[in-house]
């Protein structure tokens, strides 16, 4: 067997994808064409590149200890990569393997990958049978009775590869799901145990040759508005789009100059907020599709944006600034600087009183519209923190007696949990061991769910930072959600899975 180089550009792309290099992989996927190749990326399983390495590395030592005779040397020391790629070395090794005569036998292991073609038509609102199927989810290190089974957890099928976000209508129990497939989905979860959940294919096409084709293009961000009768999505195809609840496209709203990274609805309904790799924010007037005002304040790709009020917001960018703006402005109304690497994320407080952000310099900082530094600066991480929320919780919430809490996920496979008045960590949770995505506090604030590459998904007691519950899933973790009504949690995957935990009778 033998690997082209379209192969090999797509096991990098999807490592870099994997390993949180988003930008990178961007940048990289464009140079090599990936959207031109014939790969389905819905074959390749997740940590192919490492897995494929690890195996030639593996045959690379069996190489070097099996003599001509067929007996096997013992090595004292496993190859390293660089080891391996370095004839020297390995001739080295191989002499003074061979001086020696301590035999075991084995035989090296091989494996491969397939690829295939993905020839979808392009259609609108599809509804097919949600492909529901019994989980078999793999075995944990947790309490049996904090384990969730089975029959508790409705696996969807119906991607065609990773599935980067999930999103709960606020009205009902309807679960949309953006992936790399070019396609976001509706799922009807609501309570019908007689049928299988139905599902809306929402395929993102683009106009080629007079012709509607698909864009081929990830889906990365989705948004219910408050209503929930409408969801808006964007694309690496450099749209954003708005969709009804049974699927019709609504609106097409094409300003950015590539790549959308982040999408909101503000509260009221009647604007969306996007954030792209173009460098600019944009408001959208929901009702006509057309740009209200564009934005040009960042000096490189803009990564999240969070609404303040119905018409102020905060963007943060890979150029380390985060900025405040608001509709009408024509500069920034607060412009806020510490960080010393790409800020990934930002969120209001409940109130619209503080803005946290979080920074692959592996620092969480709160800011006030009352000054210019950071009203707190909280270092604990050990890596990248990749998300942050905030509970629903503190003064002016439903949960007024409760106090407000932020959560942080890090690719150093942890969840930290932060009393923000006081500015320190309340509780870290270890659980996990590989990188964190996604955390999703419950509506009443009481839990947190926490979802991570190693295929898990946690919920954890916001009180006492213990472990809950637990659900091992069949691919790593990119979003977790909770439903209006805090009974469900849904999840999106790697391997193109969704599914849904349904946390009544636990």
């Amino acid at each position: 067997m033998s690997f082209s180089s379209d192969e090999v550009n797509f096991l990098v792309y999807r490592y870099l994808q994997e390993s949180g290099f988003h930008h990178s992989a961007y940048t990289f996927g464009i140079e090599s064409h990936i959207s031109q190749s014939n790969i389905n990326g819905a074959l390749v399983p997740p940590a192919a590149l490492l897995n494929i390495l690890q195996k030639g590395l593996q045959y690379t030592e069996a190489e070097i200890t099996i003599g001509e005779d067929g007996t096997e040397t013992r090595l004292t020391e496993s190859l390293s990569l660089i080891d391996a790629v370095t004839p020297d070395i390995v001739a080295a090794r191989q002499n003074a393997h061979n001086a020696q005569k301590q035999a075991t036998k084995t035989e090296p292991g091989s494996g491969g990958e397939q690829n295939g073609v993905d020839g979808t038509p392009c259609t609108t609102g599809a509804i097919t049978g949600g492909a529901a199927t019994p989980s078999a989810p793999e075995t944990m290190d947790v309490d049996q009775s904090i384990e969730i089974p089975a029959s508790k957890a409705t696996v969807l099928r119906g991607h065609e590869s990773e599935v980067f976000i999930c999103a709960w209508n606020p009205s009902t129990d309807l679960l949309a799901s953006g992936s790399g497939d070019s396609t976001a989905r509706i799922w009807d979860m609501s309570d019908n145990p007689a049928t299988t959940p139905n599902q809306l294919v929402l395929r993102h096409c683009i106009q080629k040759g007079g012709t509607e084709v698909p864009s081929n293009k990830d889906v990365t961000s989705l948004d219910w508005n408050c209503d929930g009768n409408l969801l808006a999505t964007g694309s690496y195809d450099g749209y954003a789009r708005i969709w009804t609840t049974d699927g019709t496209l609504a609106s097409t709203l094409g300003q950015h100059k590539g790549p959308i990274f982040a999408l909101k609805w503000n509260k009221r309904g009647n604007y969306i907020l996007s954030a792209g790799v173009d460098k600019t924010t944009i408001i959208w007037d929901a009702a006509t599709g057309q740009c209200t005002q564009q934005f040009s304040f960042h000096l490189a790709p803009a990564l999240d944006v969070d609404w303040q009020t119905n018409t102020s917001f905060a963007s943060c960018s890979t150029d380390q600034c985060i900025h405040v703006c608001k509709l009408n402005a024509d500069k920034p109304i607060k412009s806020f600087q510490g960080h010393t690497n790409e800020v990934n994320a930002i969120k209001w407080d409940p109130q619209g009183q503080l803005l946290a952000s979080c920074s692959d310099d592996m620092t969480l900082k709160i800011w006030s519209m009352k000054q210019d530094t950071c009203v707190h600066d909280l270092q604990a991480h050990s890596k990248e923190i990749y998300t942050i929320k905030w509970s629903p919780t503190g003064p002016g919430t439903q949960n007024p007696n409760m106090n407000l809490i932020l959560a942080s996920a890090s690719f150093d496979s942890t969840v930290r949990l932060w009393d923000v008045e006081r500015g320190v960590c309340i509780h870290t949770l270890t659980k996990h061991t590989e990188p964190v995505y996604s955390v999703a506090f419950s509506p009443d604030g009481k839990f947190l769910a926490s979802g991570s590459f190693d295929k898990c998904v946690h919920i954890w007691s916001t009180q006492t930072g213990g472990l809950v519950h637990s659900y091992k899933g069949t691919g790593g973790i990119f979003e977790v959600c909770w439903n209006s009504r805090g009974t469900k949690v849904g999840a999106s995957a790697s391997d193109g899975s969704v599914f849904v935990l349904d946390l009544r009778k636990l």
